[in-house]
Formats: structure tokens, C-alpha cells, sequence
């Protein structure tokens, strides 16, 4: 279910559909998508876009997927191989 305070951001089908501009709203769309990630798990930069792209309906899934690296909700090593998700 999608929080209260960001389900303005979200179509009736649960995805994102707009990319909000106050910071705590993006950390909270952000929270909200890496729910998605299972803890433990390695991801390609392929699956993790994958994963982004069922998510929403932005148009943008390489920013989402630096956002969720830039807020170290997802880890990644430094070729960029592999990503996971880190304790939030």
C-alpha cells in the first residue's frame, strides 16, 4: 500500500507517475520503491531497472536508479556489475 503522503505522486495502477520536487517526498517515493529490493539479494543494473521500470510510469529509470544509489538506499559496486540493497 502506498503511503498517504506520497500517493499523489502514484496513477490508479500504483505506479509513479510524477517525480516530486521537496526532498523529503523523494525519499519517501524512494523508501517506498525500494520496498521492492529484497534485502540480501544482488541485483545487475539490468534487473534493477527492470524492477524500477514496473514501478513507474516516469519516463526517467536511470534517474530513479541514481537516486536510489545517490540515497544510499541501494548500494552498487564500482564497475556498476552488481547492486543490493543496503539497511534503511
Amino acid at each position: 500500500m502506498i503511503p498517504k503522503e506520497i500517493q499523489g505522486f502514484f496513477n490508479d495502477e500504483g505506479k509513479l507517475e510524477i517525480w516530486p520536487s521537496k526532498p523529503a517526498k523523494k525519499r519517501a517515493v524512494l523508501t517506498y520503491i525500494a520496498l521492492k529490493f529484497n534485502s540480501g539479494q544482488n541485483y545487475s543494473e539490468k534487473e534493477v531497472n527492470e524492477i524500477i521500470k514496473a514501478q513507474c510510469d516516469y519516463n526517467d529509470h536511470v534517474l530513479l536508479r541514481r537516486e536510489l544509489f545517490g540515497h544510499k538506499i541501494l548500494d552498487r559496486t564500482i564497475d556498476g556489475r552488481k547492486y543490493w540493497k543496503v539497511a534503511i
